[in-house]
């Protein structure tokens, strides 16, 4: 993994996930976000909002899962990588991880924790693809957070349903080393 990733987040462990333009334009107003989760956007389009992203100077992660007319073959990867400045892709697709990383793009693996077979997956898949962050939504499961990471050396990034300072705590204080949130008065604490 490019250290530089993985210091940028350390720094500033509240990551801005932007689902439309207008938390986009927000994200971009607030100096402390060092790196944009992008949720939103279609193959048209997406190259001029990483742009925008990389033009404020942030990383910019693209959810190639949620970008409409990318599909979830590894090719995805690869438009990603030419067709964007993107630094790196978030996905739930293992596949698209190992191609993301064979382009030497950052990677972060999403799992949706549903049920003990989905915590499950974590272990098993982790060291198959080996992506540089581990996200985990939701990210309000602090027991789990740690039971994950005590079994992974992959950094854990908590996301999904994080709107208070509390839920920021709980979750960096169970062992994860960011969150991510499309909450804006989080991204401000």
């Amino acid at each position: 993994m490019d250290r530089r990733y993985y210091d940028a987040i350390e720094s500033n462990p509240v990551v801005a996930a932007v689902k439309d333009m207008e938390g986009l334009e927000r994200c971009c107003e607030q100096e402390e976000i060092k790196v944009v989760f992008i949720l939103f956007g279609d193959i048209c389009s997406i190259g001029g909002i990483v742009q925008k992203v990389k033009n404020t100077g942030r990383f910019a992660m693209v959810h190639v899962d949620l970008v409409t007319g990318l599909g979830g073959k590894e090719v995805a990867a690869d438009y990603v990588k030419q067709f964007t400045a993107a630094d790196g892709i978030i996905t739930t697709k293992p596949p698209l991880i190992k191609r993301g990383k064979e382009l030497s793009l950052c990677t972060v693996l999403r799992y949706f924790l549903i049920d003990s077979m989905a915590l499950e997956n974590i272990r098993n898949q982790q060291h198959m693809v080996r992506p540089d962050f581990i996200e985990v939504l939701p990210g309000l499961m602090p027991k789990v957070i740690r039971k994950i990471c005590r079994t992974s050396r992959i950094p854990i990034i908590a996301g999904g349903l994080i709107t208070d300072k509390e839920d920021v705590v709980a979750a960096l204080s169970a062992g994860a080393i960011a969150v991510s949130t499309t909450n804006q008065d989080v991204w401000r604490m």
